[in-house]
């Protein structure tokens, strides 16, 4: 009689880290961060014509494609950043591993805090009454919420790189670990203070 034995095998994110076991500790995000198992992640844009589905894209997936818009800065997808989805994979897969060398702790689990801490509950819209316009806070739908951790994450990046020799590895690493701790330090977490202030104001 042979007993067959056989060894669940899990999948890791660029073969070095698990995303299986991480939680998500402000609730209001659960549903709208993905960790499903992937080794690279990418979607090649299957979520594109479908409402709210980009609820379901890899977070690491995300952040790439915020990282991509690199040109001007109210242009999306333009200049020497524009399209190379590829290179900007291999640029947050050595993040992480800088941030793994640099904390000893999962960098996934880094960049989850890094947005929880980044993603502002408060905004304000314009409201027109009688030819008057308002500005009203609002509260922040959570894909929204992901939407401007990432951005500011990203917007953080490239304006420390600019004119800089620091690499975009370096910049990126160092803005997930201060992002995480909710230092002050960084670009995401002063941005989410300072719409939240406004937005206070506009109560």
């Amino acid at each position: 009689m042979i007993l067959m034995v056989t060894k669940e095998t899990v999948m890791l994110l660029f073969n070095k880290w698990n995303t299986g076991d991480i939680e998500i500790q402000d609730s209001g995000l659960k549903n709208v961060i993905a960790l499903d198992p992937a080794i690279i992640p990418i979607s090649f844009g299957r979520h594109e014509h479908q409402r709210l589905k980009k609820a379901e894209v890899h977070i690491i997936e995300r952040l790439v494609n915020k990282l991509m818009h690199f040109g001007k800065k109210y242009a999306k997808n333009t200049g020497r950043m524009g399209g190379k989805k590829g290179r900007v994979i291999k640029t947050v897969k050595t993040a992480l591993d800088l941030i793994h060398y640099e904390t000893g702790k999962n960098p996934v689990e880094l960049l989850i805090r890094a947005i929880e801490n980044a993603a502002p509950n408060e905004d304000t819209t314009r409201i027109v009454y009688g030819g008057v316009v308002y500005h009203v806070s609002v509260d922040v739908a959570p894909l929204r919420r992901i939407d401007l951790a990432l951005r500011f994450i990203a917007e953080g990046v490239r304006e420390s790189t600019y004119s800089n020799p620091k690499t975009i590895e370096e910049a990126l690493a160092k803005e997930i670990i201060s992002a995480s701790s909710n230092s002050m330090e960084s670009h995401s977490v002063k941005k989410k203070n300072e719409q939240e202030r406004i937005a206070m104001s506009s109560r």
